[in-house]
């Protein structure tokens, strides 16, 4: 049974940093098909950051430079350190991977940017 577990979010003012997690159960960490996506209220879900074949790393125009997605295949966990967070970063992030034909979700932790 996969399960993912994000954690990390919160309420920051802009120009802070988080750094959200996400913990995997039941599958293997190590794959090219995994990594963040976000929704904000009202909006689609949309890719933040992603692993590709050979370990490339695909990011959103919009946080290019200021998202980095990184993994530890030890603790099969996964990170998405945010920098130079904006009010427009305000979403429900959710942790992804895909195994056997199946997409898996993590439950979402909420970051909030406001002054």
């Amino acid at each position: 049974q996969v399960q993912l577990v994000e954690s990390g979010g919160g309420l920051v003012q802009p120009g802070e940093s988080l750094r959200l997690s996400c913990v995997a159960s039941g599958v293997i960490f190590n794959n090219d098909n995994m990594g963040w996506f976000r929704q904000a209220p009202g909006k689609e879900r949309e890719l933040v950051a992603i692993f590709r074949v050979g370990a490339r790393q695909n990011y959103a125009d919009s946080v290019k430079g200021r998202f980095t997605i990184s993994r530890d295949n030890a603790k099969n966990t996964m990170y998405l350190q945010m920098n130079s967070l904006k009010p427009e970063d305000t979403a429900v992030y959710y942790c992804w991977t895909y195994m056997a034909l199946t997409n898996y979700w993590g439950q979402g932790t909420q970051v909030t940017v406001s002054s």
